[in-house]
């Protein structure tokens, strides 16, 4: 067994989340890996995603003929902290502390404390005096967490899903194989689902209150209401579909967002009101496949009510992703899990999406495996067991080991 420094890994995790890295704002935190990487010797690449983002890659080179590891995890947190329900809670903020056993703070699951535990596998491998053939990559990355740019909802806030690892993989940030440490449970993902964002588009007239008697009809918002029981009934159908089925796992479609009307002036119907979908898709179903069905929904909802002038825009496509069960980055994942925890993994299959789409497509076939997903304590937010993430850097150290020889 690989021996792990607790007290070490508990200062570094600490030092990742006292630095806040929402999503757009990232770059302080990559300066901060950056004087991790170089602590232990690591070749250092910066990439220079965009103004105030940054990836930073450091390598830890072999002595040669061994297959290459990345260990690729986002800097970027889901939350700010400041959102109103959020901001009164310690373990949601940039802040870390312990308490039973257990590290708080903000992204501490998702994804920092992965990203803490690949720094000190190569701290405890070194510490071992281990020298391995393949070289080992730390990837940390900007711009994985789910949100886009849409309407009103510019910058670099909204630029997530993959435009971290989708830089890094076409500026030099390849390697053989790659197991991503998102929050899994301990558990085994052998795919995950991507993620199809839709608008849908309702007109109406845009009418004064005192005019609007009897014309109900034409409000925009009324509107959508009825399209959105057409729009259910094709969701029921898409999730019920056993050519989306995948590995036993239904996929999902959410009605995530409706906008319409100007509160600032509800003296007026709106000309148009917008109703927004998140249709999960299984990763054997092309990305191109998906967009083609879901439009030709909106065409129908269109000839079924002619008056409403229905328009539809896809503007999020983020394939999924899939490992095959025998590959050798697997087989090294299960050896190692069942070396320190004593028991082989489970499997998983998630509707989430990782930047496994962006790596798999780039040739380089990954495996998610981490954490807890944190439990989420009402009074004191985000949180992590330490002993968890202890045994998730020595696995992740023995599976380095048993990859890179």
């Amino acid at each position: 067994m690989i021996p792990v420094d607790r007290e070490r890994l508990v200062e570094t995790a600490s030092s990742l989340i006292d630095v806040h890295s929402f999503t757009g704002d990232e770059q302080r935190l990559a300066e901060r890996m950056t004087e991790l990487y170089e602590e232990l010797g690591l070749h250092v690449q910066w990439q220079q995603v965009e103004d105030g983002r940054a990836n930073v890659l450091g390598t830890w080179a072999g002595s040669g003929g061994g297959p290459s590891l990345m260990f690729n995890g986002h800097m970027d947190t889901s939350y700010s902290g400041r959102e109103p329900w959020l901001r009164d809670v310690p373990g949601f903020q940039p802040s870390a502390f312990v308490r039973d056993g257990r590290l708080y703070g903000l992204g501490v699951s998702n994804m920092k404390g992965a990203l803490a535990c690949y720094v000190e596998a190569v701290r405890a491998l070194q510490d071992a005096g281990v020298r391995l053939r393949g070289d080992v990559l730390l990837a940390a990355v900007c711009g994985e967490i789910e949100k886009a740019q849409s309407g009103d909802a510019q910058g670099a806030e909204y630029r997530g899903y993959a435009a971290g690892t989708r830089y890094l993989v076409t500026h030099g940030g390849v390697a053989d194989m790659c197991l991503l440490g998102e929050p899994t449970e301990g558990k085994v993902v052998l795919g995950h689902f991507g993620a199809l964002w839709l608008r849908i588009r309702v007109h109406g007239s845009f009418i004064h209150t005192a005019f609007s008697e009897g014309k109900r009809g034409l409000n925009s918002i009324l509107r959508i209401h009825e399209v959105t029981g057409a729009v259910l009934e094709w969701a029921e159908a898409w999730e019920v579909n056993p050519e989306h089925s995948y590995r036993g796992a239904r996929p999902i479609v959410n009605v995530g967002a409706i906008d319409g009307g100007f509160g600032w002036r509800v003296s007026r119907t709106p000309h148009h009101t917008d109703l927004h979908l998140d249709v999960r898709v299984p990763p054997t179903k092309p990305m191109a496949a998906a967009r083609r069905e879901v439009l030709e929904m909106v065409r129908a909802l269109a000839e079924r009510f002619p008056d409403y002038g229905v328009e539809g825009e896809v503007y999020v496509t983020a394939p999924g992703a899939e490992i095959d069960e025998d590959h050798e980055l697997v087989a090294a994942v299960d050896a190692a899990h069942e070396e320190v925890f004593g028991a082989p993994p489970e499997r998983d299959v998630t509707r989430w999406f990782s930047d496994a789409s962006a790596l798999t497509r780039y040739g380089i076939p990954t495996v998610n495996y981490g954490t807890s997903t944190g439990l989420m304590d009402v009074e004191l937010g985000e949180n992590l067991e330490i002993d968890g993430l202890v045994k998730t850097a020595q696995t992740y150290a023995l599976v380095a080991q048993r990859i890179c020889a």
